[in-house]
């Protein structure tokens, strides 16, 4: 049966039938030093709303190794080593990057940038989203589940 988000690889799947909670394009230096990119598509889903048919099969290490006592995972397949997901310890969001987790970015486009610093030389995106320091200013985080 065909879901409305779907991704992973061979060996782990992961699908939503929920719309995303958040759709941005992170330029924190986070996401720039886990995947190489200079910005970096992210979508965040309801913790409950990302479903895994596969849990045993992720190893799980820190997304930020600077912090590795942070909320998020970063969850690979443990036969292949594709990343999967992030996964919050405090089980409020499954996050995901469309082009490195087998996602249709085009699915789930970004409606702004986050994280974005000037500071640090790089100019602003000039593609029409809105531009912020941090997520939108009218993102809540969900509670924990």
């Amino acid at each position: 049966m065909s879901k409305k988000y779907a991704g992973g690889c061979e060996h782990v799947h992961t699908h939503s039938d929920k719309d995303p909670i958040d759709n941005h394009i992170c330029h924190c230096s986070v996401c720039k030093r886990v995947t190489g990119q200079a910005a970096t598509h992210v979508v965040f889903f309801n913790h409950a709303d990302l479903k895994v048919d596969n849990l045993k099969g992720l190893n799980r290490q820190p997304f930020n190794i600077q912090n590795p006592g942070g909320p998020l995972e970063l969850c690979t397949c443990s036969t292949c080593g594709t990343p999967i997901m992030l996964d919050d310890k405090q089980r409020r969001i499954r996050v995901v990057v469309p082009n490195l987790m087998g996602y249709v970015s085009e699915s789930m486009p970004a409606s702004y940038h986050a994280f974005f610093d000037s500071s640090a030389g790089a100019k602003a995106p000039k593609d029409g989203r809105p531009v912020y320091a941090g997520l939108r200013p009218d993102f809540v985080w969900p509670e924990s589940a």
